[in-house]
Formats: structure tokens, C-alpha cells, sequence
């Protein structure tokens, strides 16, 4: 069982032992006048296999079942793909860059400058949580491509391999 806040992960390998830990979790709880939101409470069955969704009664609460979850900021689902995950945090990094739009198309902000808030703002969004990624080249391409697309933001189109900045230094793409 592992808790943060207010959310609480149960991992278990059958349902029997889900209930059960469930059940626990809410007697405690009780004791120091806690309620488990019924609403809120959902579970995920990791596995290979293709399941339907369904519902698990555990007590008195009925609990759905959903296919993915946003937990800690990260997406979760239950066949362990980061297809999903990728795509959110691509979607988050656009929000990002759209509402700084300004700074980024602005004539009167430096190259350099542009960067830095490239790279201390929107792509820490993007990359969140990348450390417990495993990276496919698929997944790489999209990354790839949506940090193209923002540094042709910032420096414009070019023909040539690379881009200059202000000082002679270079960026190089790829």
C-alpha cells in the first residue's frame, strides 16, 4: 500500500486480497473519523489480456473499474503502455508554449532568452516523470518532433543543419 496526501494506491494479486486490504483501509480510517469518498474510488486491473470493465463490491462501496488514471501527475493504465502518458504530456508542453506564445514570437526577446524559457519551463512539463520511462522509438519520434517544432518557434526556419545563436554558438537539431 503506498499513500500520498490524500491518495492511496492498494496493489494486490487477486481480487479476494483487494477486498480484503480494502476493507481494512476503511475500518482504520473509520476509527479516525476518515470516510472513503465512493465516488473517487476506483480500481485497475493490470494485465495482458483484454477485460471488460466492471465493478467490485468490497463492504458496503461499490467500486468502478477504469482502463487509466492520472496518479501523482503521471498517467497510469492497465495494459503498462505510454502511449497515453506521452500524448498528455505533449498536450500539456502545446498549453505551455501557447500561453507564453508572446514571448516566444516576440522580436524583442532574445534567441538565448526564448531557450531558457524553453527549457526551464515547457520542457520539464513534457519530460516529467521521464526517469521511470522505457523509451521506444516511437515514442522518442514524437518527443523528437514536438521539440522541433518549438525550437522553429524560436529560431525560425532554416535549410541549413543547425541554428545560430547571438554569441556564435550553436544548437544543433537532432
Amino acid at each position: 500500500m503506498l499513500s500520498y496526501a490524500d491518495d492511496i494506491l492498494i496493489t494486490a494479486q487477486t481480487q479476494q486480497t483487494l477486498i480484503d486490504t480494502f476493507g481494512k483501509l476503511k475500518d482504520i480510517s473509520s476509527q479516525y473519523g476518515l470516510i472513503v469518498n465512493e465516488s473517487k474510488t476506483k480500481y485497475m486491473k493490470c494485465t495482458r489480456r483484454e477485460n471488460t470493465l466492471g465493478k467490485l463490491r468490497a463492504g458496503d462501496i461499490q467500486i468502478d473499474q477504469v482502463k487509466s488514471f492520472s496518479y501523482l501527475g503521471s498517467t497510469v493504465n492497465g495494459n503498462n503502455t505510454l502511449e497515453e502518458e506521452i500524448r498528455e504530456r505533449i498536450a500539456k508542453g502545446n498549453r505551455a508554449f501557447y500561453a507564453n506564445k508572446a514571448l516566444f514570437t516576440s522580436k524583442l526577446v532574445f534567441r538565448r532568452s526564448k531557450l531558457k524559457l524553453y527549457w526551464t519551463v515547457i520542457r520539464p512539463i513534457v519530460v516529467y516523470g521521464c526517469e521511470t520511462w522505457v523509451l521506444k522509438e516511437k515514442i522518442i519520434q514524437k518527443l523528437s518532433v514536438f521539440e522541433r517544432k518549438i525550437l522553429r518557434k524560436v529560431f525560425g526556419a532554416t535549410k541549413k543543419k543547425r541554428w545560430k545563436l547571438e554569441n556564435q554558438n550553436e544548437y544543433r537539431i537532432g
